[in-house]
């Protein structure tokens, strides 16, 4: 087997044969050749023409040999040659083979380093434009970051703007509806106060209770209040309900800044990030996800319309205000005249109860004289039967002691005669004592009686008197005004 590429001693196997007396053509002038032997390419010049020797193993084509004559033909064909010597012969280069091979290497390396060079040049020249198209596309996001800061630091300010001013207006409708309802718990003191004077009037007795002028116009005064603290309850709830509104928009607001100092903050972060910056790192694919969920046109006007959303809040919570002011005004001037014409309706029942009462005082004092009298006279009828009584008990004990007398001894005597009228007699005079007696105690309690209905029409006047002057009249001689309300007598 024949390792082709390498270098093998060889020998000529003989000399020069001539072809028709002629010497055979050199190799650089010889014609056309057909190559027997397929070239092997070294490493490293597979686009360089292979180069092999020339000496051997060609055959001369038809043409060459006419013009040579067809006695050349035998003399053209090259010898039989032993393998090995064959070998031997085909492995052997010319002087030209040598030469056209250095030059091949010294065109493929000028070659190489030409293109080397070229190519040298050529990344150059890429990486200083790459690095200016780097730094410019670095500049414009820095100048696109800095827009954006400036963006976003115009909505926080109209966004802190709008939730200083719904603050405000929060703490002003806060403020007025808790003066609602304190007004409406503080209306509470002039109702108990209407509710305490029903009351305590209720406690009139007998003919007294009555319907009186007095008892309409506190009813008017309770009926109001309660108007009152429901027209005012009312309002607060409303207050309430556009309270919650006004929260909800001061949370779109906060909600709404508080992602504006977020993306601010992300976005300085980004905008101080640089080529030398510790935390920058590799996201591969990061560029390929695409989070959003707004444009520059929907952000802005997200943040618009919360502002104005806000703002329609804002002009809600100034009407209720307003609403609210003129509802006091209104209550305080029907309280207060409900309140005056009550306590003219009390003066006047005050002065007819005065009257009647003097009267019957002084019916009472002439039937007291007369009942004094008629005691007297049962005083003195007691001690009369009282000294009656002892007499009949000595004549009832002697008659008990003689009954206990032995056998014939219990004889019907003179003494026992005597003593048995005498218990008779003094038991008819206790008797007619007690009917005087009874009659002068019934008198007496007829007397007590008219006593007693005088008294207790005294008492029923003085306890009207009591409860409309002392009681009513009292606890309304000041309207009961609150600051809340802004009332004054």
């Amino acid at each position: 087997m024949e390792f082709l590429g390498t270098t093998q001693t060889a020998t000529y196997c003989g000399p020069k044969k001539p072809c028709g007396g002629s010497a055979l053509p050199s190799v650089a002038s010889g014609p056309t050749v057909q190559e027997c032997y397929q070239p092997y390419y070294l490493p490293g010049y597979r686009y360089l023409n292979a180069w092999r020797p020339s000496l051997f193993y060609k055959v001369a084509n038809a043409q060459t040999c006419l013009d040579e004559g067809a006695t050349c033909r035998s003399a053209l064909r090259p010898p039989t040659i032993l393998p090995a010597v064959r070998s031997a012969l085909f492995c052997r280069y010319s002087p030209q083979d040598w030469d056209q091979s250095n030059r091949l290497q010294l065109c493929g390396a000028e070659a190489s380093r030409l293109w080397a060079g070229r190519m040298t040049g050529d990344s150059m020249r890429l990486m200083q434009d790459k690095d200016q198209l780097t730094r410019q596309m670095q500049e414009g996001t820095c100048r696109n970051l800095g827009q954006r800061l400036s963006d976003i630091g115009f909505w926080k300010s109209e966004l802190n703007y709008e939730l200083e001013r719904l603050l405000n207006e929060n703490h002003s409708l806060d403020a007025i509806k808790r003066r609602l309802e304190c007004a409406a718990e503080e209306l509470g003191c002039p109702l108990q106060v209407a509710l305490e004077c029903l009351y305590q009037r209720e406690k009139r007795i007998g003919i007294d209770l009555v319907h009186d002028n007095v008892e309409k116009n506190l009813i008017r005064e309770v009926d109001m209040i309660k108007c009152c603290q429901e027209q005012m309850r009312k309002l607060a709830q409303r207050i309430d309900i556009q309270m919650r509104d006004n929260r909800d928009a001061q949370h779109a607001l906060e909600r709404d800044l508080e992602d504006k100092n977020s993306a601010e903050f992300i976005d300085e972060k980004c905008l101080n990030l640089r080529n030398t910056s510790d935390c920058i790192s590799f996201f591969q694919g990061v560029e390929k996800i695409d989070g959003t969920i707004s444009v520059p046109e929907t952000w802005a006007k997200f943040s618009n319309d919360n502002i104005r959303h806000s703002q329609n809040m804002r002009a809600n919570s100034i009407r209720l205000r307003e609403e609210a002011q003129n509802l006091f005004d209104v209550l305080a001037d029907q309280l207060w005249r409900q309140f005056t014409n009550t306590n003219l309706a009390f003066n006047a029942r005050i002065a007819e109860e005065t009257d009647v009462k003097n009267k019957l005082q002084t019916q009472l004092a002439k039937t007291l004289q007369e009942i004094f009298q008629t005691e007297n006279t049962i005083m003195l009828l007691e001690r009369s039967i009282m000294a009656k009584e002892c007499p009949l008990k000595v004549a009832q004990t002697r008659l008990e002691c003689r009954t206990r007398r032995p056998n014939v001894e219990l004889c019907r005597d003179s003494p026992q005669f005597k003593l048995v009228n005498e218990v008779f007699t003094i038991d008819d005079t206790l008797q007619t004592l007690k009917l005087r007696l009874r009659e002068t105690r019934d008198t007496l309690q007829l007397l007590v009686m008219t006593k007693c209905r005088l008294e207790h029409e005294l008492a029923i006047k003085a306890n009207t008197l009591c409860i409309d002057k002392e009681k009513c009249m009292a606890m309304r001689k000041t309207f009961p005004s609150t600051p809340c309300m802004g009332i004054c007598p």
